[in-house]
């Protein structure tokens, strides 16, 4: 049997459809399947929707600050389902958009689930079909784009039953909202929902296993960050082990160990975010003898498997589990396939927490380059004295940046405030550009911006800065 297509994407999240999208771009012949919704995971169950979300609780959070603009309002108050309806909008006109854009490309949507098998060139893709029925397809190569799921842990009573203790997905699209909640897990995904449900009144308490918040950010950030939540009303319970997690009729009682001694909390609803696991099981794997890491599938220096045709990329081949590095490995991959030469598939990927306030950052922490005896400059800057900042009422937070002294080179870079996540891309262009203190410091910032403090804290790690 000859194959059938060039290529075949299994997953159509950030990683799969935009990969599927290239492919055909260069002309090859191109078929994507989907066992549930074009645009995956992150487009209808994470990333858009929580941001449509906190996007909301933001608004109805600056309400309560309207005279510090010299504005005054009465009778604020929201309505919970319009909320997560607009959410739920925001993604199935996304979703519309990724069907769109398959269309344009030529591709084929497959919709149903895939299992692979031995094939010759590639493995073959045998598809239970959604709408009945089985199709198998042998193709030239297979990219799995698969994802990853809400980790769950059963043996301690964590798992998701979407009425008292929720995932992601319970969260996004609850029937009514509760008045007290525990989040178990302080990265991005616990707090970002932790900030929205407290900016709608909820008393929210956030569980972590080690000793500080965010604990994959730059300390100086993490502890910043932890001041900024409780600052409005976050409460937090640090260095804690979760030993069980259990339900009654009024809600959930979660278990601790804290300092080696025994505490307990009780809220209405628990949310798990305690990481993730890849879908790997079920679809022919080990079968096929492929490779896997801790459930991550392993890949060389351009997403390839150790299988013949077979490529992997995004959550299913581990960390960082973001969409935008998903993306970029799937532009990668399919570039490779076709015979691209392609650019280093190891760029720097920043990672962003969409809370109140924003975190975002790329590179090495100050502790990352402590540990690596690295010897380096580090240079700050508050957004309290940036002129943009006190002009619109942002002026919690800073910037941090970490240059290698030896050779100039920017390696990292941390933010704390207002549209940090938008203003981070600058620090990663630097870092990909491999940048020195000496281009950073040419470059001319417009005025004013908050980016100017992107400015002033690489001046300020060589003895420069201006305004402080």
């Amino acid at each position: 049997m000859a194959a059938e297509f060039d290529l075949v994407v299994i997953g159509s999240g950030p990683g799969g459809y935009v990969a599927a999208i290239r492919a055909s771009q260069l002309g090859q012949k191109v078929a994507i399947i989907e066992r549930e919704n074009l645009g995956g995971i992150c487009l209808n169950w994470g990333c858009i929707p929580t941001k449509a979300l906190l996007k909301s609780g933001e608004k109805f959070e600056s309400l309560s600050h309207l005279k510090d603009y010299g504005l005054s309002a009465s009778g604020a108050s929201f309505d919970f389902d319009a909320i997560i309806q607009r959410s739920r909008g925001v993604a199935k006109q996304l979703n519309q958009g990724v069907g769109f854009l398959m269309k344009k490309n030529k591709i084929e949507v497959i919709e149903g689930s895939a299992k692979l098998e031995k094939g010759a060139a590639a493995p073959k893709v045998v598809v239970a079909l959604k709408a009945g029925g089985s199709r198998t397809i042998e193709a030239k190569t297979v990219m799995l784009a698969v994802g990853a799921r809400a980790r769950a842990l059963p043996q301690i009573g964590l798992e998701a039953d979407g009425d008292k203790i929720w995932a992601y997905r319970d969260a996004l699209a609850p029937k009514k909202l509760p008045k007290t909640f525990v989040v178990i897990g302080s990265g991005a995904i616990g707090i970002e929902f932790a900030s929205f449900y407290r900016a709608l009144g909820a008393e929210v308490t956030v569980v972590e296993a080690v000793d500080r918040v965010m604990p994959v950010e730059d300390e100086e950030v993490s502890k910043a960050a932890q001041k900024g939540f409780e600052k409005r009303g976050i409460k937090f319970k640090l260095g804690a082990k979760v030993t069980k997690v259990s339900k009654d009729s009024k809600g959930v009682k979660v278990d601790l160990e804290v300092n080696g001694k025994a505490e307990s909390l009780e809220a209405e609803v628990c949310i798990s975010a305690v990481g993730i696991t890849a879908n790997t099981d079920g679809i022919g794997l080990e079968a096929l003898g492929v490779e896997l890491d801790r459930g991550h599938i392993k890949t060389d220096s351009h997403c390839q498997t150790n299988v013949k045709g077979l490529y992997a990329i995004g959550d299913c081949a581990g960390a960082p589990w973001l969409a935008h590095k998903a993306s970029h490995e799937g532009i990668h991959a399919a570039e490779h396939i076709a015979g691209y030469k392609t650019p280093n598939v190891h760029s720097p990927i920043a990672g962003c927490t969409y809370a109140q306030p924003q975190v975002a950052s790329v590179g090495v922490t100050e502790q990352g380059a402590k540990a690596e005896k690295r010897e380096v400059k580090i240079g700050r800057f508050p957004f309290k004295v940036n002129g943009k900042a006190i002009a619109a009422g942002e002026t919690e937070g800073f910037v941090k940046v970490i240059f290698d002294a030896k050779t100039g080179a920017l390696i990292g870079a941390h933010m704390i405030g207002a549209d940090v996540t938008e203003m981070i891309q600058g620090y990663v262009t630097a870092i990909t550009m491999e940048a020195t203190e000496e281009d950073i410091h040419g470059i001319v910032y417009p005025h004013p911006t908050m980016s100017e403090a992107m400015h002033e804290a690489a001046l300020d790690a060589y003895g420069r800065v201006i305004h402080i």
